[in-house]
């Protein structure tokens, strides 16, 4: 998968210098349970003890996930961690959530920060193994409705640690888009009233955002999981991206361009994070951003360990580290996104940052449907039909944008 940029303010600042922004896609699903998914992994086993530490730990990672301050000298939590373990860091940063898949099947890294579309294939493949969470202390603090999810667990059986979260926001700009608006109905049915001036994410998991409006306002069609559509679910929301096609001014990937558009006025409503929506107020834009009363989707973060990894230790106690509450308050403050450490939000510096990223409302993230990678055996599980697998909708994307 493709585009999707989850910088944060200050990796913005070394991203603009670099004139380069990183594209990622993360996958998830909210509801259902991981057996439902058909995954059918090969029968690994998890480590049962913490040996000695290997000396060094080599990662995949989003950008702004393995900070040692080369980026920032104010944003390191990389050496610490090599002084009290002694595991030096090596780090990649992955642009893609592909190019993640790509890396961990070279057999060079020993854990990734993968998105779940990612994660469903590294555990499909067996290229990720089985995590024994009870090697990992900080697990125990991390927030009860992130653990063994669809996109970290199979049957039961985790494959992953916790790192963050973040919802898929509406935004719109108060002075122009009135009354204010309360459903995403107003990027789909009424988009000609903004014709122009409209955008969307640019990817392809984006059609279950369209998924998520016909579950509420289309019935019939029976959608009970946007990331499971059988032909007819899925044409539907196609269509319905195609009518939106002709009022969206741009697709976003690069999220300086939507702070730029929302400023300038090019853009007035469509989809955000709560992260790119903060940077706009705090440029002077008139914004507000929510999740509409149809709910909306998401995404979420593991770090996951590698079947074969060569340095197995000195990853659980990365992935330990990564989530202990001082460093996953750093991390989420850092990248813009919710901590997955529930002691975290006791040491962020934005006293207010958990409730701005609603990290502990549970209630918030029921009506949040997490990425997840659509296969053939419906998520939802469904037996008596087929549903479009991903490879579908990156060709459908391409036929929606024309």
């Amino acid at each position: 998968m493709e585009n999707d940029v989850r910088l944060t303010i200050g990796t913005l600042k070394a991203a603009a210098a670099a004139a380069v922004l990183l594209a990622a896609t993360a996958c998830g699903s909210s509801g259902g349970s991981s057996s439902s998914t058909g995954l059918n992994p090969p029968d690994l086993k998890a480590q049962t003890k913490l040996g000695k530490s290997e000396g060094q730990v080599n990662l995949v990672a989003w950008a702004g996930y393995v900070e040692d301050g080369s980026n920032d000298a104010k944003v390191n939590w990389v050496s610490d961690f090599e002084k009290q373990t002694g595991c030096q860091v090596h780090s990649k940063v992955a642009a893609s959530s592909d190019e993640m898949v790509k890396l961990m099947k070279t057999g060079e890294y020993d854990a990734v920060s993968a998105s779940g579309d990612a994660s469903l294939r590294l555990i499909a493949s067996g290229d990720a193994a089985p995590v024994n969470t009870d090697l990992v202390p900080n697990y125990k603090d991390v927030f009860a409705d992130l653990k063994l999810q669809p996109w970290n667990s199979v049957k039961g059986k985790a494959y992953g640690i916790p790192h963050g979260r973040g919802a898929n926001l509406l935004m719109y700009n108060t002075d122009k888009v009135k009354p204010a608006p309360t459903s995403w109905s107003a990027v789909f049915d009424d988009a000609s009233r903004y014709k122009g001036h409209v955008t969307a994410y640019d990817s392809p998991i984006y059609i279950a955002d369209a998924a998520v409006y016909l579950k509420a306002t289309k019935p019939e069609l029976k959608i009970k999981d946007p990331y499971a559509l059988d032909q007819k679910q899925f044409d539907a929301a196609v269509d319905l991206l195609k009518k939106q096609n002709a009022n969206v001014g741009e697709y976003w990937g690069d999220y300086l361009k939507e702070v730029s558009a929302f400023k300038s006025g090019d853009s007035v409503v469509g989809t955000t994070w709560q992260v790119i929506a903060n940077l706009t107020q705090s440029e002077g834009a008139k914004v507000k951003a929510f999740v509409p009363k149809e709910g909306s989707t998401g995404w979420s973060d593991t770090w996951m360990i590698a079947a074969k990894a060569k340095h197995p230790n000195c990853a659980y106690q990365w992935m330990n580290w990564i989530i202990s509450p001082k460093v996953n308050a750093q991390v989420a403050e850092y990248f813009g996104e919710a901590p997955s450490n529930a002691k975290a939000c006791e040491e962020t510096s934005d006293k207010n940052f958990c409730t701005t990223y609603h990290a502990a409302d549970t209630a918030y993230w029921k009506n949040i449907a997490f990425w997840n990678t659509p296969i053939e055996q419906c998520l939802d599980g469904r037996t008596d039909v087929k549903c479009v697998p991903y490879a579908k909708w990156v060709q459908a994307w391409t036929e929606i944008k024309g």
